[in-house]
């Protein structure tokens, strides 16, 4: 039987808003697309054809309004996985929870949230400029050491052999993203699976003034084979989404515009081009 949800564990503005995100369920669309720069909200939402309403606090700017008759959120995130089990817990509170009564809602509800960040490649044959849509997500943090949940018997081998080539002393998550916006989002895209970085320096193997533990830590990852599996990207949040979106039951798809290729050490000439053809294409694919 479920139970009232105390205060405490969740917290709601004077005003009814849902505290990080200052978002009532009425200023929220079924579909939202995600961001991690701020700035970049006003980059979707300038092809909205109308935008109903606009909130900003923290990171987390949002604006909501229809795109060729489909209504869409999109909303910044800021960056990291500690950002996303915020955005993910109250974006579900939102639709899954009576923030009167604070009861969860008998009736389950499912977002469809898509991703558009950027991301760097790991493999010499992704260059940049590339857009590709991330089948499975890897943690390299340890986010999932604090929720439980089931992982496929690949999902649990690539989490071994990560761990394994990378010696490091807990165990990564492997995460399959939406099947379901991946069949509808991903036509002409590459498909990778994305490792997630706790970090943009030294998790990411860059050194700038400090060593790194791990500093040929894309080579080692750009290395793995598990059957057909293999890592082609990296960035800081598409692992942290799909754990989420499991846990929570929603659809989740990270579509990531690659500005920079690690190997060949190749980075996008205008990389705001890029992520404008990404932003487009994902407007419109949403829209059919």
């Amino acid at each position: 039987m479920s139970k009232r949800i105390p205060e405490s564990e969740l917290i709601i503005n004077s005003d009814g808003s849902i505290y990080h995100l200052n978002l009532k369920p009425e200023h929220l669309a079924s579909t939202i697309i995600a961001v991690g720069d701020p700035d970049r909200v006003e980059k979707v939402s300038q092809y909205f054809d109308t935008i109903e309403f606009k909130m900003s606090k923290r990171e987390f700017v949002t604006h909501t309004g229809t795109y060729k008759g489909k209504r869409i959120t999109a909303i910044s995130t800021g960056m990291g996985t500690d950002n996303i089990e915020i955005f993910m817990t109250e974006l579900d509170a939102l639709v899954n929870i009576d923030l009167h009564t604070r009861m969860p809602k008998e009736n389950h509800t499912s977002l469809n949230i898509i991703r558009v960040g950027t991301s760097g490649s790991m493999q010499a044959d992704i260059p940049a400029g590339s857009m590709l849509a991330s089948k499975y997500g890897v943690g390299l943090d340890t986010l999932m050491a604090y929720y439980t949940t089931e992982y496929s018997d690949l999902e649990t081998d690539v989490a071994k052999a990560i761990q394994k080539k990378l010696g490091v002393s807990f165990l990564p998550y492997c995460i399959e993203g939406s099947k379901v916006l991946l069949e509808r989002l991903g036509n002409g895209l590459l498909i990778g699976n994305t490792a997630t970085c706790p970090g943009f320096f030294a998790p990411q193997g860059r050194e700038v003034r400090l060593k790194p533990a791990i500093p040929d830590i894309i080579e080692r990852l750009s290395s793995i084979s598990v059957g057909d599996f293999k890592m082609t990207n990296f960035e800081m949040e598409t692992a942290g989404y799909y754990a989420m979106g499991r846990l929570l039951g929603h659809e989740v798809l990270s579509l990531n515009a690659i500005v920079a290729n690690r190997i060949t050490h190749e980075f996008a000439k205008d990389s705001y081009v890029i992520v404008d053809q990404l932003i487009k294409h994902t407007l419109d694919k949403i829209a059919e």
